[in-house]
């Protein structure tokens, strides 16, 4: 298992920014962990505000990347789910990596392609969540007393074994921890039976006697 290097900030705009500049300068490493206690411009998918008060986990992992592989956010959300999993949580996993529990969601992840690297981001509520609009949030003080530290490494240790994990065995793990399995949600404007994903990591959904497949798209839970 590789060495990480951490850079740790106490509050900077954004670790995924920090990351995407010293990819631009040419300093980026493998292997390389970007934390901060707070952000003041953290950010989610489709730009959206990712709201960064002290106390909680906000780190993005650079990593080698020869090409994009849309497997991969399948692989980071098992890796977080385990590593709660390993305090005592019991989450769900929400195409394609967000992480709820009770149906709350409680973890995020931001993954951006940028040169020979591949940047994640993650965010977990710990001691705060922030009240968004359009969901329920939480933080794992609800369920559990977890330390920061302990949760980074074991996050970092997770990261490193399920990226390395057989895709049929990543699969099965995420379709376990999956939520919404076999329910109907709504897809660009219709709806669909939710099914699972494919061995290329596309999700599958059904319309009738269509199946669809998609890449990242948003579906919402109906």
């Amino acid at each position: 298992m590789a060495s990480y290097k951490l850079i740790s900030f106490d509050k900077i705009s954004s670790t995924q920014t920090y990351a995407l500049n010293l990819v631009a300068t040419g300093e980026a490493r493998d292997h390389t962990v970007i934390m901060a206690e707070a952000q003041s411009a953290g950010r989610g998918r489709y730009k959206r505000t990712w709201i960064s008060h002290h106390g909680n986990l906000y780190a993005s992992f650079i990593f080698d990347a020869e090409e994009r592989d849309p497997r991969l956010s399948y692989m980071i959300a098992v890796a977080i789910a385990e590593s709660l999993i390993a305090f005592g949580i019991h989450p769900k996993i929400k195409w394609p990596n967000d992480i709820l529990i009770d149906g709350k969601k409680v973890s995020g992840t931001l993954t951006e392609y940028a040169g020979r690297f591949v940047i994640i981001g993650i965010g977990i509520n710990i001691k705060s969540n922030p009240t968004v609009e359009n969901y329920q949030t939480t933080k794992l003080d609800n369920y559990a007393k977890i330390d920061k530290s302990d949760l980074l490494n074991k996050l970092m240790k997770n990261l490193d074994k399920w990226r390395r994990t057989d895709f049929p065995l990543v699969r099965a793990r995420w379709m376990d921890l999956a939520t919404g399995l076999n329910k109907i949600v709504k897809y660009r404007g219709e709806e669909a039976e939710l099914i699972g994903i494919n061995e290329n990591g596309a999700l599958v959904l059904r319309n009738g006697s269509r199946y669809l497949l998609t890449y990242g798209d948003e579906i919402s839970m109906c």
